[in-house]
This record gives C-alpha cells, structure tokens and sequence, in this order.
C-alpha cells in the first residue's frame, strides 16, 4: 500500500489523516485534537496537505474576520518552513511549562522557539557565524546559515536542522539534533563530510565551501537526509550533487551516499547535476525509497548512471542503488538552457484506484509538468518521453500540492507555476491522466516565476488553497499571502483573501516560501519576521513582539 508517510511512521490512508500527526494536548486553547506540521509540506509525500483544519473555512477566511493577528521580529531572512509542534514542555528560559510552539530558523544560524498563541518567543538559540555572500552568488540573502527546512522527530522530541558557518579553516556545515524544549544538543553535532569513487577509481570529497544544502530535510526510515547543490552553478568544477543520509539517533553518517556525477573528467570542468529544487524535500513511497530531481550538467555527459542530470531518481533508502530515473527527451536543451528540470521537487501522490496506483508529477523552469508511474519513472530517450502525460503549467520554480475534492472523492494535483494556480483532477479510467477543472488569476509578484501552495480541510470538507506570492522587484514591496476556494463549482479559482504577509528585499534571491496553517492559523516567515494570521474575534491584530 503506497499510504502517506510522516517522519519515521508510515500512516494507512485510511486511519486518522494522510497527511500529519494529530496530538491530544492540554494547551492555552480548549482540549482538543492538535495538528502538528513536523515536516516540509507535511509529509515525505510532500503533499502539503493538512485534512484536519476544522477551524478555517471558505466562509470565515475573508477580510472581516480573518487577518494578521501579530508579527514576530526575527534577526536575520528566512527560507526554511516554519513547524509547528503543540504541547510542547520548554525546559529552559523564562518561559518554562508546556506551550504550543512554531519553530522558526533563520539565515543567521538562529532558530527561534515562539508561542503560536501570544507570539512570545519562548527560546531563541545562535549556532555559529553564517556565511555571508558564498562564493559571490547572488541569490541568496546577506547570509546563508540555515537555509533548509528542518525536521521534528515528534517520538523523541528532536529537531533536527543543518547549520551552515563560517569556521576558522573555512565553510562547514554541521548536523544538529535538538531537544524540542531547550533548544540545546541532544549529542555532538556531526560535521559533515563524505567520499565517493569516481569512475576512475579516484576519490571525490565532499567541500563545503562547494555545496549547497537548500533541500528541506528528510526523516525517514530512522535517518536523516540530505540534498546538496551548488551557489549559482559556481565552482561547477568542485561542486557535485550530493544526497547524503545519518542513522538519526546517533547522527552517524551512513557508509553508502549517492553522488550523482561520478565522471572523473569533462572537457570544460562542468559538472554539477545538482539536488536543490528551490527548497522542496525529497519525498519518499510506501518502501521508503527517496525520490528527488536533479539540475543541469554538461549535457554532452549525461548517461543516466555515472551522470544523472535533469531527472527524476528514485533511490534506495541505504544510498546505495538507484532503482529508477525519468530523464526528459530534451535533456540536452535543458542543459545548455540552463532550464533545469531540478528547479522543482516531485510530489508522491497517495494511493489511486485503478492498475497504476503509484504516480508522482513533478515539473521544472520549463514549466512542463510530468505525470509519471512512480514504479516505473520510465527511463530516458531522446526521441519521447515514457510517462504517463505531460501538461504546461508555467515556469517552475516551484512544487506541486495534492488535495481529494469533497466533489466527487478523486485526487487533486495543484500545480503552481507562472504566477497562477491550476486544479487538475487525477484520472484513473481509463488511464492515467490529468484533467484540468480550474484556474486562478494571477496572484503577482515578480522574480522567477512559480511559487508554493498549501491545502487546508476539514477531512475532504472545506478544502482552501493557500499560496504565497514572490515579491514585485522593488525593495519595499511585500510579498503577498492569498487564499482560494477549489470547491466553487466553476473553472475560475474564487479569491477568498489577499493581504501583505511579509518582506522580501533580497530581489536577486527567490521567496521559496511556503504557508504553513494548522489549529485556525497560517504562519508566514520571511525577511527577518514571523506573521501569525487568524480569525480576528477577541485578538489585537498586528502587534510586533521584538525578540
């Protein structure tokens, strides 16, 4: 059964929700069933999908009664997405006893402990100087510290986050397992470093200074995951992409790691084949096998096995067989376009009726978005794809999202390319397809085009579609958090709400941000600032609470 996965467990899509942990907590709101986002887009399927949203509806996600309830000052830019984790006992600080907590880590190193309720924030903790401007390339902020999503492991109450900082001999990145309550390490944080043969025999060595952890983070299987890429396509001589993993509880590096361009030499030092995927995380199937997409390379080298650019992988959980790809048939373009297919993540799709109950989409800055047996991802040649359809979303710097319509029971794919959201209904009979049933006005901004979705509902009830523009290209414009109805009845998506929901002065580096909402509230994390949107009634919106 292909059922959804979070963290370590494995949930039947017929138990609870498909898509994220529920708590039972005492917390400053009534008793009641918590959700808890412990994961990018909320589960290794990546569906960013949260079915157990009872308090935001279509009806009260409008202008009078819902907006921004506080904002948080925070030291540094944010690209990592906010988790959210109720019930929490904080051990350390001011604030000891049990809160429910959003956490929040910066482009400073710093990782923010914050109550969800009043905005206080709870713990802050600083882990190292970042790296400012890495090897010149411009679209990252000032700095990069913490620039992936990290995870919570809810059963031994860790948060698991990269660090990024500029140490005496140089970049290094360190792996830390932190205690949910303290902030504080749980054991030795592990330094990262690996080795793989090429095909000459020669060793290849992982370099810091090189490497680019913009993937968000992967728990599964009692590991920890990682993607790595490049800043900018620089140093494409030093630079490779990397997926390496750690036994989570000991944070010991496995002995296997997949290095995607194991080639010795190219005639222009060019090698790459990056995993970055604008911040989305690899997802994983019911096997707990990996899947991510990977970037450009020397499109004369690609063979789909010492050089896998411009794909799909589909990886063993040990990092230790590759056990399918889906290259496009115009590799070679892409490559010398520099249009990677890796500008965006694949998204597992739960299990579907019918004789292909595996599928998995994923689309790149070309903005052409594959459906594809995730079983048999269908290989590579250059005269046509082996997949199961193809559709034009927009260029994607982006990912997709996935909902069941209360309509009619089937699956949706929400595809968010350009500047506009698309519905497509997930056909089974009588084959798979993708059929398009609605779309959205532009919802603006600039930069590269594509942005991030989530789905909130109650159950299949109630479905809202949540998105955050990319920000206009001048400095003192914000980007935009807006909300839809996909239940309207017709093929035009019905805006619900549209109001600033932060700001965004690094216009050379994209807003790869994602709206999180769980228990009545959408948290939204940019430069240097937490906001909290909800319903209005009793609460004072707008306050700013300094750390």
């Amino acid at each position: 059964m292909h059922g959804l996965r979070q963290g370590n467990r494995r949930i039947s899509p017929t138990l609870l929700t498909p898509a994220i942990l529920v708590f039972a907590i005492i917390s400053t709101l009534p008793a009641a069933a918590q959700t808890a986002v412990t994961t990018y887009h909320y589960d290794t399927n990546r569906t960013g999908w949260n079915q157990n949203e009872s308090v935001l509806t279509p009806a009260n996600v409008i202008g009078k009664t819902f907006g921004l309830l506080r904002t948080v000052a925070l030291d540094d830019q944010v690209d990592a997405q906010p988790l959210v984790m109720p019930g929490v006992l904080i051990t350390a600080g001011n604030y000891q006893g049990t809160h429910d907590v959003v956490y929040v880590a910066t482009e400073g190193n710093t990782v923010y402990a914050i109550d969800v309720h009043s905005g206080t924030v709870l713990l802050s903790a600083k882990f190292g100087a970042p790296v400012p401007n890495p090897l010149g390339c411009n679209n990252n902020g000032p700095n990069v510290g913490i620039n992936s999503t990290p995870v919570i492991d809810p059963d031994s109450n860790t948060l698991y986050v990269m660090v990024y900082t500029m140490d005496p001999n140089g970049p290094a990145y360190r792996l830390h397992a932190l205690d949910l309550g303290s902030l504080t390490d749980k054991i030795t944080p592990q330094v990262v470093t690996a080795s793989h043969a090429l095909t000459n025999g020669k060793a290849f060595n992982f370099n810091a200074e090189y490497q680019r952890q913009r993937p968000a983070l992967l728990l599964e299987n009692g590991s920890i995951y990682a993607g790595f890429g490049s800043f900018c396509d620089a140093g494409a001589n030093l630079s490779r992409g990397w997926l390496l993993g750690w036994t989570a509880s000991s944070l010991t590096p496995f002995p296997s790691n997949q290095l995607n361009d194991q080639q010795p030499s190219d005639r222009d030092t060019f090698f790459l084949s990056s995993i970055w995927m604008a911040g989305y995380g690899p997802a994983t199937d019911d096997a707990g096998n990996i899947l991510f997409v990977t970037g450009n390379s020397d499109p004369r080298t690609y063979d789909g096995v010492t050089n896998i650019q411009e794909s799909v992988v589909r990886m063993s959980p040990t990092l230790t067989t590759v056990l399918g790809v889906f290259t496009p048939d115009n590799q070679v373009s892409l490559d010398q376009g520099d249009v990677d297919f890796g500008s965006g993540g694949v998204l597992v799709l739960p299990d579907q009726p019918g004789s292909t109950p595996h599928l998995a989409v994923a689309a790149g800055k070309i903005g052409t978005m594959f459906l594809m047996n995730e079983d048999n991802l269908g290989g590579y040649s250059p005269t046509a794809n082996n997949v199961l359809g193809s559709y034009s979303i927009g260029g994607c710097w982006c990912g997709e999202s996935y909902y069941v319509d209360p309509t009619d029971g089937l699956g949706r794919v929400v595809s968010s390319g350009g500047a506009s959201l698309e519905v497509w209904k997930v056909q089974t009979s009588p084959k798979p397809a993708l059929a398009l049933v609605a779309r959205s006005a532009s919802i603006g901004g600039g930069q590269d085009p594509g942005f991030f979705t989530t789905i909130s509902s109650n159950g299949t009830a109630n479905p809202i579609i949540w998105a955050l523009s990319r920000p206009p290209q001048t400095k003192t414009a914000p980007i935009y958090l807006v909300a839809f109805n996909p239940d309207f009845g017709k093929s035009k998506l019905k805006l619900l709400f549209r109001a600033a929901a932060g700001a965004w002065p690094n216009l050379t580096g994209d807003a790869n941000l994602v709206p999180v909402v769980a228990n009545g509230q959408v948290f939204v994390a940019s430069n240097k600032q937490l906001r909290i949107f909800g319903l209005k009634g009793g609460l004072r919106g707008g306050k700013t609470h300094k750390n």
